[in-house]
């Protein structure tokens, strides 16, 4: 596993601590990157970088919602925006990208 596979799961887990019906365990995200569901993390920043140059991740969740995985990624701008963006994690479409108050 790559150190940004690692870092992922190390964060999800804390996002995820536990299973129950809307949490995800840390077993059941590799099992979902191993049957392809998610894309690799590595895709996702690059997504990210390509459309917010010279960002930083602060946050990320990966949520199931009527059986469709989507990471939610809290991000800092170049010029000290905040955004939230959210990407299918199947595909990396971006479904959203909002500026935060």
């Amino acid at each position: 596993m790559t150190d940004v596979g690692r870092w992922l799961c190390c964060a999800l887990s804390l996002v995820f601590p536990g299973a129950s019906a809307s949490e995800l365990s840390h077993d059941r995200v590799l099992e979902l990157r191993r049957q392809g569901q998610l894309l690799p993390f590595e895709e996702i920043i690059s997504l990210v970088t390509e459309r917010h140059p010279d960002s930083r991740i602060l946050e990320v969740e990966l949520e199931e919602d009527d059986g469709r995985y989507l990471y939610e990624l809290e991000i800092l701008t170049a010029t000290d925006q905040v955004r939230e963006l959210e990407l299918d994690a199947r595909t990396g479409a971006v479904l959203e990208d909002e500026l935060e108050d």
